[in-house]
């Protein structure tokens, strides 16, 4: 093992060491003289969390703490979000105090919708979460606006959550056409075309309009029943750098859905702003957002169409 931890600390040198340094100067000849400036590394991905996995983890952990107490080093908790695997590597997580953990699952679009509060359970002490492998699946495997509402319906709790969840990646995110040996997977493409999913667009909008500050909401409904509230949700972010106030609402019904949105706490002068809608039919696979004006303020009536996604951004 001496060796192969001195494999994991001489890569951190290669990516972030001074071109005076063994590995830094290897990196300045490859014709990179300037730091990646690496700030995360990933040890572990879906093992069987045995006993020797944990001797060997440890090891490489301690090592990377001492001298490179700068990296935050994510470890693993196998590959589901239940069992042993799962169980063990949190204990061992946070046994070692490691910063973060590498959760996958792969689930039905209902299980997503049904464990909205997955992560508001999170002990806020412990390691925080990269979510890393994650998409709803549905019979046949394919992407489709009820795959990618089920997502975009869970981002939104992770948005509640991220103080706990810091990082999130759907997965598989590439495959050519015809050389695929999984389904679905966010883009795909061959020799002459590039073929985003209707999944690809969620995360898009996700990650276009992320914001940096999460306020708490409520949805009121007029149906009251439990089976509908899993499947309207809202999140409301700022971000700092604009200044512009983000909404972000999924309805997950057959039918539309109007609501109220009030943002007097943000003070939102009156004005146009810009709501983007994807929208389709549950099996639908070519579904695109559009994007459209919509008169804003503190207080404002929106109708949310059947199955769909709506991102309104305030300019302030």
């Amino acid at each position: 093992m001496d060796d192969y931890v001195q494999e994991v600390l001489d890569l951190i040198e290669w990516a972030n060491g001074d071109v005076k340094t063994t590995w830094g100067r290897k990196r300045a000849e490859a014709g990179h003289p300037k730091p990646f400036n690496l700030k995360y590394l990933g040890v572990g991905n879906e093992d069987l969390i045995s006993d020797v996995f944990e001797e060997r983890f440890t090891l490489i952990f301690n090592a990377i703490k001492e001298k490179h107490p700068e990296i935050v080093v994510i470890g693993t908790a196998g590959p589901f979000n239940e069992g042993s695997d799962y169980t063990e590597g949190w204990r061992i997580g946070t046994e070692l105090g490691v910063p973060m953990l590498d959760e996958h699952y792969y689930q039905s679009p209902g299980w997503f919708m049904n464990n909205l509060d997955f992560y508001d359970r999170y002990d806020r002490n412990k390691s925080k979460v990269y979510l890393g492998e994650y998409a709803a699946h549905i019979p046949g495997r394919q992407n489709t606006i009820e795959t990618a509402l089920a997502e975009a319906i869970y981002l939104t709790a992770l948005e509640r959550n991220a103080d706990v969840v810091q990082f999130s990646s759907y997965a598989p995110l590439l495959a050519k056409e015809g050389h695929t040996n999984w389904n679905p997977d966010l883009i795909y493409f061959n020799n002459t075309e590039i073929k985003p999913t209707v999944g690809y667009y969620v995360q898009q909008l996700f990650g276009q309009h992320a914001g940096d500050r999460y306020y708490p909401s409520l949805l009121t409904l007029s149906n009251p029943d439990e089976a509908v509230r899993k499947r309207v949700s809202a999140s409301v972010v700022t971000d700092s750098r604009s200044g512009d106030v983000i909404v972000k609402l999924v309805n997950i019904l057959p039918v539309s859905t109007k609501t109220t949105v009030n943002l007097t706490s943000l003070n939102v002068p009156e004005g146009d702003a810009t709501v983007t809608v994807l929208q389709g039919r549950p099996e639908d696979r070519d579904a695109k957002p559009a994007t459209s004006t919509l008169r804003v303020g503190n207080s404002f009536p929106v109708e949310l169409p059947a199955y769909s996604l709506s991102v309104i951004r305030i300019k302030k």
